[in-house]
């Protein structure tokens, strides 16, 4: 049985590792300016919570919204989706 999910999902690449079990994702979006129409970038950065420690700084990862894990860190690890080389 398929269970439904209204959580967030991001998709970003780890800066920062320094932290155990923390990793740091910054996760950029496109959006055009409100007059000009011109693409901008736009990033943030979230703290998610890597159990394993597995990810690498430059890897692109996938991380999902979940419960207070701490006081910044709201996002988890769901996946790397490319190592970096």
């Amino acid at each position: 049985m398929e269970q439904r999910t209204h959580k967030k999902v991001q998709l970003g690449v780890v800066t920062s590792i320094k932290m155990d079990k923390t990793i740091t994702v910054k996760v950029e979006r496109r959006l055009p300016h409100p007059v000009y129409k011109k693409f901008l970038t736009r990033s943030k950065k979230f703290l998610a919570h890597d159990a394993e420690n597995t990810c690498r700084e430059g890897d692109r990862v996938r991380i999902i919204e979940c419960r207070p894990l701490s006081a910044l860190k709201r996002w988890r690890l769901l996946e790397v989706v490319e190592r970096k080389a």
